[in-house]
């Protein structure tokens, strides 16, 4: 299963450069890094990153997160993603540019995911 972190491009930017992103000033509030499955995506994008310029959207493999990884209940008790370290270069599946379409709405990540050649945005 893939799971997805949104970042602005600043935080990707310092995810290529460290090899290593320690989250969010909302994720270190909260003690753990805010993940989303790809129909949390959209929901996450519009009540926590509208109008915070370009985005990245990063791909990241559950399984090799191993027991980092917990699900808990978050937004309306649905179980979320939460990953209990940083995010690693190596945890990077792929990554893409991530924003609303032309009216507005939020796509969900398969529509941005990269060619299968895994060249990555």
């Amino acid at each position: 299963m893939i799971v997805f972190k949104l970042l602005t491009e600043a935080e990707a930017a310092a995810l290529a450069t460290d090899g290593r992103f320690a989250g969010s000033p909302d994720d270190a509030a909260d003690g753990f890094v805010h993940l989303s499955t790809a129909e949390q995506v959209p929901g996450t994008a519009a009540k926590h990153f509208a109008g915070r310029g370009p985005l990245v959207l990063v791909a990241l493999d559950a399984d090799r997160l191993g027991e980092a990884l917990k699900w808990e209940p978050s937004r309306g008790g649905a179980l979320f993603p939460h990953l209990y370290r940083g995010i690693e270069a190596g945890d990077v599946l792929w990554q893409a540019a991530y924003g609303p379409d032309a009216s507005g709405t939020w796509p969900v990540p398969g529509a941005v995911a990269p060619a299968a050649d895994g060249g990555a945005a």
